[in-house]
């Protein structure tokens, strides 16, 4: 069967159109299994296609030009585990972000939050005439040596949470937004997360397009 959309693929361009429909409303596979009437393994290999598209629109689209940018980490999944918080705390996948204000985040996996994982990432991806603010985490003590001369940090340990514009505020609003939606989910696996994590920022980066046509746009260019 034809389907401009994906190849080799045996649902009509009318019940893919559908299940894209579907997945922009955020409903889980389940859901668009029954409403499709669509076998979920077929509807779970498919959305597992498109997540895998999209990550790479994330990673293409990744690049920040200069502006005001926040840096934040964030830790995703377990509960606490008792006599472990915050930062270093037990059980959960740790996230690094950036966020350029009144544009795109950007996230990325990482294994700690020490300098040598989070500096080539925020070098890779902010140039250093940017304005960066940041928490007042160790890491980022020689971000001004390394040549963003306009750092800006915001003391959360003297509960002090914006002062002026100098504050991390967008981030930690993306990091809500995530763990928000992510929670429906009921626990995901480290396999998937990845995937999860970046068709939140997809959709946070796109929020303001239709991205259902956006979606369909892609595919027909490139299809899965």
């Amino acid at each position: 069967m034809k389907n401009r959309y994906i190849k080799r693929s045996h649902i009509s361009e009318y019940k893919f159109r559908q299940i894209i429909k579907l997945f922009v409303a955020d409903l889980e596979a389940k859901q668009i299994a029954s409403l499709c009437n669509v076998n979920i393994n077929t509807i779970n290999r498919l959305l597992n296609l498109l997540r895998r598209r999209i990550a790479v629109i994330c990673e293409e689209e990744s690049i920040f030009e200069s502006g005001e940018i926040e840096i934040d980490e964030s830790y995703f999944g377990a509960r606490r585990i008792r006599g472990k918080a915050g930062r270093g705390a037990g059980g959960k996948t740790i996230v690094f972000g950036l966020k350029k204000r009144n544009g795109r985040v950007y996230t990325q996996v990482v294994t700690n939050c020490s300098a040598r994982q989070l500096i080539p990432i925020i070098q890779d991806k902010i140039s250093e005439d940017s304005t960066v603010y940041t928490d007042g985490f160790k890491t980022y003590d020689g971000l001004v040596n390394m040549g963003y001369k306009k750092h800006y940090r915001i003391s959360h340990g003297n509960n002090e949470f914006a002062n002026g514009r100098n504050h991390i505020n967008g981030i930690e609003n993306f990091w809500g937004i995530a763990k928000s939606r992510l929670n429906k989910f009921r626990g995901l696996s480290k396999r998937t997360f990845y995937l999860h994590l970046k068709e939140c920022e997809f959709r946070f980066n796109h929020r303001n397009e239709d991205l259902y046509k956006y979606i369909l746009h892609v595919l027909t260019k490139n299809p899965l």
